[in-house]
């Protein structure tokens, strides 16, 4: 009798930390599910508003807006586009002067293969002509 006595209370302490950590859990995914569909409709409304304000803005200025993007559009691909062109430039200057100066940068081998053959076949034209 002094064994149910003992064991009754860890039971009933089970079962209670068992019901608390259930009730926690419910809890917890109550208020997660509560916070999403606040920030969902909180999203949805900041939408709505930024829309309502925004359209009329877009629908009058677009006669501005259309043309100034198109414009800083070009700018930009064009100041791109030259300073690609540049870092090309320079990088063939620098190949040509590597290859110029004997210090036998990649592809150099196959320049100086198209130059002999190049150079065979004049000769062999002009033999030809002669």
């Amino acid at each position: 009798m002094a064994d149910n006595i003992t064991h009754r209370p860890k039971q009933q302490l089970q079962q209670h930390t068992q019901s608390y950590q259930l009730v926690k859990a419910a809890t917890a995914a109550t208020a997660g599910c509560s916070l999403l569909v606040v920030a969902r409709l909180t999203t949805v409304a900041a939408t709505v508003i930024g829309l309502t304000i925004t359209t009329p803005l877009l629908v009058i200025f677009s006669l501005v807006l259309v043309p100034a993007v198109t414009v800083v559009f070009l700018l930009l691909s064009g100041f791109l586009a030259a300073r690609g062109f540049g870092v090309k430039a320079v990088t063939v200057l620098s190949w040509t002067y590597r290859y110029v100066t004997g210090k036998h940068p990649p592809g150099a081998d196959r320049i100086d293969e198209v130059r002999q053959k190049t150079a065979s076949k004049a000769r062999e034209i002009k033999e030809k002509a002669e």
